[in-house]
Order: C-alpha cells, then sequence, then structure tokens
C-alpha cells in the first residue's frame, strides 16, 4: 500500500499530476464504452459548423481523465475506499483532440470517520489544459482508509 492514510492529508494540501494527452482514440473508445456518439465529437464535418470549429472530447471523458491522473500520484493507491460525490463540477472550456489534461486537487475538508476506519476528504479539483487553462472544476469527497492502530 503506497497512498496515503487519511491522517496524512492535511487542508490546504495541494497534489499535481502529471498530464495525458487526449487522443482521437480516446473520444471514440469513450464512445463506444458509453454510446454517447454525438456529432459534436465523432463528425469533424459537423463540428467545424459549431462554436468550437472543431471535435470536442466527452466532458465526462475530462472528468474521468482527471480522476485517472489523481490516481495516478500513488497519494491513494490502496487508501482510497471510495469516491462519495462529485459535486459543484462546472465543465468550463472543452478540450479538444491533441490537448493535454492535467489536475490539480487541493483539500479543502476533512472529516474523520473513526466509527469506520476512515474519514472523508473533499478536495477541490481543477482540470486544466496544456496552457494550465482550467477546463473543468469541482468538488470530490473522497473516502480514505485511517492508519491502523
Amino acid at each position: 500500500m503506497t497512498g496515503l492514510y487519511f491522517e496524512e492529508f492535511s487542508v490546504g494540501q495541494t497534489i499535481e499530476t502529471v498530464g495525458r494527452t487526449l487522443s482521437e482514440d480516446a473520444i471514440f473508445t469513450f464512445a463506444g464504452l458509453t454510446g454517447d456518439y454525438n456529432q459534436i465529437h465523432t463528425d469533424a464535418e459537423f463540428s467545424r459548423r459549431t462554436q468550437f470549429g472543431q471535435r470536442i472530447a466527452h466532458g465526462l471523458l475530462g472528468l474521468s481523465i482527471a480522476v485517472g491522473l489523481i490516481m495516478r500520484t500513488g497519494k491513494l493507491e490502496g487508501t482510497v475506499l471510495a469516491f462519495r460525490e462529485i459535486n459543484e463540477w462546472k465543465f468550463v472550456k472543452p478540450y479538444f483532440i491533441g490537448d493535454t489534461v492535467h489536475a490539480v486537487l487541493r483539500i479543502t475538508e476533512i472529516k474523520a470517520l473513526p466509527r469506520i476506519g476512515a474519514g472523508a476528504l473533499t478536495a477541490q479539483v481543477e482540470a486544466r489544459n496544456q496552457n494550465d487553462e482550467v477546463c473543468q472544476r469541482g468538488l470530490l469527497n473522497l473516502l480514505v482508509l485511517s492508519k491502523p492502530s
């Protein structure tokens, strides 16, 4: 187990992830997994005529990649018990094919739950692009294992 225990997190703590570049293949794979083949994601000609001028990634794909990148930090490896809630999630700017997603997570609240041997963390998450522009943001509530006695 390499992740941090609940007691090792503190309000104000910030975790930044590495990046991952969004490929056309990722968009089509996500479309296949979800059944969301909306033309704004899958049809280059249609998308050229939209306000974006090109295909955009699914918003939930961006969120999913951000969460995956947070897990890649190792800070929650083996200690996160559950993602309890996603609150106030905003899709601020689209991700385009070739954009690189990275995430910044800042702990905003901690609450011990000794009865279940864990604690709840609330974290402000910003999913950003390669220009450090916020594309998505919101709050994640995580259940994290407490240190063994």
